[in-house]
């Protein structure tokens, strides 16, 4: 075999061994305050999550956080304290994570898709208006891979059919929208602290608001129901339904010494990103990531999509699609397919029935909502021709990284007619 072959089909790899380093970057720093916190007194809400919290919202630009122990639960903590229950619609994205849509079922409320646009794979904006109804009380706006919706449009809309604004920042730390950070535009907010995250504590999250009266009703959610957070004097009386979603000091300990950390992370994200792009430009059937005007990106995913026209190919795209990616992940990329199915499409959103017996939707008069993926080609086109990936953007990974990724890629796209799926993906 030469060195031009690919090495899915037995070809030298295009990436050294050895050229990523592991994600996050760990340091004395890291381990001086974890080893702190484990020495003290309190290992559950203690000293580092009240000072996390204070330090994210300063870092932010907000006047409330609460450190929770996911993105998953600073979300649902959104949809209760934007006041969403039962027999409510709440506007979100048919492209993101499982949880920007469950987050709403989890307070008894009802998601209602609204497809994505192409370019940015955000929410499309300019169909937001379409899903709304007498019933709709609150959008969940996804800055999806790092990327600012066009929050003046959202807000814009929200103002005019007294709606709530809900944003889903979990993968968007530090991205902003017309010089703005992600996270101060809407009522509310949530940031998720995950292993794959900008900022990563290992699990955990956090509920950032300006708005007081906000803050405290997606506190007394936060902790079973109670009005006094555990910084306080407790009386134990549970005055509402409530969840167990706190922090513990360790991982907040390790995420306070990552924030300090974080704007150099965001710095080399941003660097990686524009060299990648810069190196990729003009790749025959690669659809590269996009940076809107008055958008500052974060870089948390590297998404790119097959251009299915240019390369003239007419059969199964999501399967030619994974066979593309098994050959680049053979010359050492770590690229993968973040979501194969669109939200619509999953059985817990088609099934309507959660709770059992309809529930949220029968219930509460909630049957004309409609799942058929059909109704979000834009998302599902996405779905089925998109691929990313994380790791070569991020510290340490430096110029050298990015350039032996652009490599990998083009040395893959340039033979693109060699991909064979039957032959790739064999089982």
């Amino acid at each position: 075999m030469t060195q031009s072959t690919l090495a899915i089909y037995g070809g030298a790899k295009a990436i050294p061994a050895g050229t990523y380093k592991k994600w996050p970057p760990i340091d004395d720093t890291d381990r001086q305050m974890v080893m702190a916190s484990l020495e003290s007194a309190n290992h559950a809400h203690g000293f580092n999550c009240q000072a996390f919290e204070k330090e994210f919202a300063a870092w932010n630009g907000n006047q409330f956080a609460i450190t929770t122990n996911s993105g998953t639960a600073a979300l649902h903590m959104g949809i209760a304290a934007c006041g969403c229950g039962a027999g409510d619609q709440v506007l979100v994205t048919a492209y993101s994570w499982s949880s920007s849509a469950t987050a709403i079922i989890h307070h008894n409320a009802v998601p209602v898709f609204v497809d994505i646009d192409f370019d940015t794979i955000n929410m499309d904006v300019d169909k937001i208006e379409a899903a709304i109804t007498p019933r709709t009380k609150a959008i969940i706006v996804v800055h999806l891979h790092g990327l600012a919706v066009n929050m003046e449009k959202v807000m814009a809309i929200a103002k005019k059919h007294n709606l709530k604004v809900i944003e889903d920042a979990c993968q968007a730390h530090g991205a902003m929208y017309k010089g703005r950070k992600v996270g101060t535009w809407g009522d509310c907010a949530a940031f998720s602290f995950n292993q794959n995250k900008c900022l990563c504590s290992g699990e955990g999250g956090m509920f950032v608001a300006n708005d007081e009266a906000t803050y405290l009703a997606a506190r007394q959610l936060w902790s079973f129901g109670e009005t006094r957070s555990p910084a306080e004097s407790r009386d134990y009386h549970a005055y509402a339904l409530g969840w167990m979603y706190r922090n513990n000091d360790l991982t907040a300990a390790f995420g306070r010494s990552q924030l300090a950390k974080l704007n150099g992370f965001l710095a080399t994200q941003r660097e990686n990103g524009a060299l990648l792009n810069k190196e990729l430009k003009g790749t025959k059937g690669l659809i590269l990531p996009v940076e809107p005007k008055d958008h500052f990106h974060n870089w948390y995913n590297y998404t790119s999509r097959i251009d299915f026209k240019a390369i003239g190919y007419t059969g199964d795209k999501s399967l030619f699609r994974d066979a593309v990616v098994a050959a680049i992940q053979a010359e050492g990329a770590p690229v993968g397919v973040w979501q194969k199915f669109i939200l619509p499409a999953m059985t817990v959103f088609r099934a309507k029935n959660a709770y059992g017996k309809g529930c949220p939707w029968h219930c509460q008069g909630n049957d004309d909502v409609n799942y058929d993926p059909a109704h979000f080609p834009v998302a599902q086109f996405h779905t089925d021709t998109h691929f990313g990936m994380t790791t070569p953007l991020r510290a340490p990974q430096g110029a050298d990284a990015v350039k032996h990724t652009a490599a990998a890629f083009r040395k893959v796209f340039e033979r693109i007619g060699e991909i064979d799926p039957a032959k790739i993906l064999k089982k």
